[in-house]
């Protein structure tokens, strides 16, 4: 099936190859890392963590959130997602493998990744975390080649592959869940520490995930000749609603407990991040730009007029992502490291070699995905046909 993503027409292989040539940017500066070091980046002592590491934990949710049609679809026989579960586990395949990706581009030193296969330590959550997501990517790519190639030769899947299915489904909720206690696991980060940190994630993945899912849904229908039809996107639209409700309550459960306890180092990250702490206010636009989208989109998703409308979904999904991206990214990665355990406020910027690099790894991920969903859909022309 692999020659099927060697064929298209030239709308395909432009977009290929502009996603080739920011890989190619990306390349160029990420060598500019290695040689000088990470010293190029607008990370800092007190700020170890970066842009790399947000676009990591923001993806392991675009990853575990493939569970959203995988368990209606296969789990309660919903047939109407029958259409786009190939979609969802191939997305999370090209999810994974960014999320990798930023890992390794995040380690001064990527050769240093090896010491977690060399020296694996069970105590350690970032061996788990090497643990879930690999065993994620392979259940994802095994599950879903299979049952494409079955669909291709109209055979019913082997026996095997419904326990791999059974086991993905926790399987996903485990890789979002071992990122949050990877922060939630640190007692000197008072905003991280909180035990509501993997629900916190879930609830976002589970509106980030299937809101770039319809809209990559409304791309193939435009430029794809792929149709997924009108039940499986509004059935989306409907847990994109309930998961954004839950994430927004969260995070509101999370101001109360720092506000009301009156703890400085449980109300100072958020200070910070809505208010301004000391005169430092970097992240202040971007985080009410977050709220502000989370909230016009929730009420577009839940009136059903306005969700109904195509137009009108696709600009609330939009909304969704971009709300998500900025508070489970930079907005949670950074203000963990603010103020220092010293007390110290050290702010954070991306630099341009920085941004580059991680262009390059969504373009990256962006040419997996094209490819996976080329031989999905030529796949789906041919039995069709």
């Amino acid at each position: 099936m692999l020659e099927k993503a060697l064929h298209g027409n030239r709308r395909y292989w432009g977009w290929l190859a502009f996603l080739a040539a920011v890989v190619g940017m990306g390349a160029f500066f990420y060598l500019r890392q290695l040689g000088y070091g990470l010293g190029i980046t607008g990370m800092s002592r007190d700020v170890t963590w970066g842009l790399y590491i947000a676009q990591f934990t923001f993806l392991v949710g675009i990853a575990a959130s493939a569970v959203m049609v995988v368990l209606p679809y296969y789990l309660h026989d919903y047939k109407a997602f029958g259409r786009i579960t190939i979609l969802g586990e191939f997305l999370a395949v090209a999810a994974v493998v960014m999320c990798v990706t930023f890992i390794v581009i995040d380690l001064g030193r990527p050769e240093r990744a090896f010491n977690v296969l060399l020296h694996p330590s069970p105590r350690s959550i970032l061996f788990w975390d090497m643990v879930v997501l690999t065993g994620y990517l392979l259940l994802n790519l095994v599950i879903g080649w299979t049952v494409l190639e079955n669909e291709r030769n109209g055979t019913a899947p082997p026996a095997w592959v419904k326990p791999l299915i059974w086991l993905s489904i926790p399987w996903a909720i485990s890789i979002h869940t071992v990122t949050a206690f990877i922060y939630a696991g640190l007692p000197g980060r008072d905003f991280w520490l909180t035990a509501i940190m993997a629900p916190r994630f879930l609830a976002s993945a589970f509106a980030s995930g299937p809101a770039l899912l319809v809209l990559l849904c409304l791309v193939l229908r435009r430029y794809g000749g792929f149709d997924a039809g009108r039940e499986p996107l509004q059935a989306l639209a409907r847990i994109i609603a309930y998961a954004l409700a839950a994430s927004l309550f969260f995070v509101l459960m999370e101001l109360f407990t720092a506000f009301y306890s009156g703890i400085p180092g449980h109300a100072e990250p958020f200070r910070y991040l809505y208010a301004g702490l000391d005169g430092h206010t970097r992240l202040v636009p971007w985080m009410w730009t977050s709220a502000v989208l989370a909230v016009l989109a929730l009420v577009t998703l839940i009136v059903p007029a306005t969700r109904r409308n195509e137009a009108w979904l696709a600009l609330a999904c939009v909304a969704v992502f971009a709300s998500l991206w900025i508070e489970k990214g930079l907005g949670l990665v950074v203000t963990g490291f603010i103020p220092s355990p010293l007390g110290r406020i050290t702010e954070y910027a991306p630099t341009g070699p920085e941004v580059a690099i991680t262009l390059g790894v969504w373009a990256l991920g962006f040419i997996i995905l094209t490819a996976l969903y080329r031989i999905a859909l030529g796949v789906r022309k041919e039995t069709e046909a």
